[in-house]
């Protein structure tokens, strides 16, 4: 696990792979079709055991991440203890894990900007978040997060300011991060339900702030 505080401006008179999707296979999507399919051809498990497996991926969405976000700002003792073990925090809401991995959740405030990134390959808060995104997953997104987060934030529209640290966490096998965003202003009277209407995948992330516009009366 290695975190990277970066507190400093990057000059970009270099150029630098933009943080975008291919459409084609990945070496990744590659070596997770052949090793299936050698598994059940060895028949070490069958293709019904895959599909379930999969059902269960597929019923995680990032509206669980911001049921736990919400409840941290409604409830700052039930925040105390998610940021003290996310993961029984989680499972206070019903939220089980699947696996054997830690939970860290890392708090934004007003002087610390959390970013997230699994540099060596696509590790991810699943439980609580579902499937991670394709660019997080791609190499110039691994690689310059943890060396430009600043650039890296610019170009998800989110502007921080010099005066705020960056601290870049980097996910490992048997530890995963979740962001706590910071709450926006304005949004005292509104529900646990509203609030997490409010937060999205990306906002956990660290990519970008959770925003709120007050209708107009």
């Amino acid at each position: 696990m290695t975190d990277h505080g970066h507190d400093h401006d990057h000059d970009h008179d270099h150029p630098h792979e933009a943080i975008t999707a291919d459409e084609r296979p990945g070496y990744y999507d590659i070596m997770e079709t052949a090793v299936r399919e050698l598994l059940v051809e060895r028949k070490l498990f069958g293709p019904d055991e895959i599909r379930r497996q999969i059902e269960v991926l597929d019923s995680r969405t990032p509206a669980l991440g911001a049921k736990v976000v919400a409840r941290a700002w409604m409830d700052s003792a039930y925040k105390e203890r998610l940021l003290e073990n996310g993961r029984s925090a989680c499972e206070e809401l019903g939220i089980t894990f699947y696996d054997d991995t830690q939970l860290i959740v890392l708090e934004n405030t007003a002087d610390v900007h959390n970013l997230i990134v699994c540099t060596l390959c696509s590790c991810y808060p699943r439980p609580v978040l579902g499937l991670p995104p394709d660019w997080y997953k791609l190499k110039p997104y691994r690689a310059r997060a943890v060396h430009e987060p600043r650039a890296v934030l610019e170009e998800f529209g989110t502007h921080i300011p010099d005066d705020v640290e960056i601290r870049v966490s980097d996910s490992t096998a048997v530890i995963r991060y979740l962001v706590l965003p910071l709450r926006p202003a304005g949004t005292e009277a509104l529900t646990e339900e509203e609030l997490a209407e409010l937060v999205t995948r990306d906002a956990m992330i660290g990519v970008i702030p959770v925003s709120y516009e007050k209708e107009a009366a």
